[in-house]
């Protein structure tokens, strides 16, 4: 009698998550949101950009405008500003129906590194929230940030390779607590590779042993804020957050999982005016024994 107990408790559990995760991508359907309709969104804040023409943006009656973390008017963004975008790579989240682009341009006079969140309702962008990394900024190289980002592997993932998307959020969530408990398991894969603002972590592409596990702050670091755009066909989630002691840097990290382990992860970090970078990310990383990677994760 207990074993059936125990199995029917197994089978109704097992339904429950089941329909939750179905009732939670019905929730994204249900809104009419498709990654067909996050990407033409996407493209419209790309032409919009690269001209320097909000107007050519799907934009709702009501749109909310967000830069760095703070609430700006529609003509304080840089999307008033053409830019010569070289480079662009887009995640689609069609639970929440928001997108997430990586915004690269190397040419103009003045490089960027964007980091673009698009909030989409009723098939128009509802809210545009942008994070502008350029000179001064942590690590920041635009040309570098390319030519790694370029030569990675960001293809959409076979549904085998694929985990869920609380397990995606999960995986970020662990990344940014390990900075503040040291015992928390970071699902790292080998390889992984790290680019913060224009460093890279790999010293090459085909290194299977190229790792991102390469220490962390001594010091305990708060994560606060944090955001989450999740797209599960690329393994991949955002999350947008106050990085660091207060007032915390605006930041934004972008985890690739494949099999369920961390194969690449991308940062954008601002500085913040008035603050230095020891303040804010605190004692670097003690050595690690001969043999293994150094360096300051972020």
């Amino acid at each position: 009698m207990h074993l059936i107990r125990a199995i029917v408790s197994i089978v109704i559990l097992l339904c429950s998550t089941s329909f939750a995760r179905a009732e939670s991508a019905a929730a994204g359907q249900a809104k009419g949101c498709t990654r067909a309709l996050l990407q033409t969104a996407v493209d419209s804040y790309l032409a919009a950009q690269g001209a320097g023409d909000p107007s050519k943006m799907s934009l709702a009656s009501q749109v909310k405008y967000i830069e760095n973390m703070t609430e700006i008017k529609k003509e304080q963004g840089l999307w008033n500003t053409p830019l010569p975008i070289a480079f662009h790579r887009s995640l689609l989240d069609v639970d929440n129906c928001k997108s997430f682009t990586e915004v690269i341009v190397t040419e103009g006079g003045r490089p960027y590194v964007l980091g673009t969140r698009l909030k989409v309702e009723n098939g128009r962008i509802s809210e545009i929230d942008s994070l502008v990394t350029q000179k001064g900024d942590w690590l920041f190289n635009a040309d570098n940030y390319m030519k790694y980002s370029m030569a990675e592997d960001w293809r959409a993932l076979n549904v085998n390779e694929r985990v869920d998307r609380q397990a995606l959020i999960n995986a970020g969530n662990a990344y940014f607590d390990h900075f503040s408990d040291k015992t928390v398991q970071v699902p790292f894969g080998t390889p992984c590779a790290r680019l913060e603002g224009g460093a890279y972590t790999a010293r090459n592409f085909e290194d299977p042993k190229a790792t991102c596990d390469i220490g962390f702050p001594v010091d305990k670091l708060p994560i606060v804020d944090r955001s989450y755009v999740v797209d599960v066909d690329m393994g991949t989630v955002n999350i947008f957050c106050r990085f660091g002691n207060p007032p915390g840097a605006p930041d934004s990290h972008t985890f690739r999982l494949v099999n369920g382990k961390l194969r690449y992860v991308h940062t954008l970090t601002l500085s913040v005016p008035g603050v230095s970078s020891e303040q804010i990310m605190g004692r670097p990383p003690k050595a690690k024994p001969q043999g293994q990677a150094s360096g300051d994760a972020k």
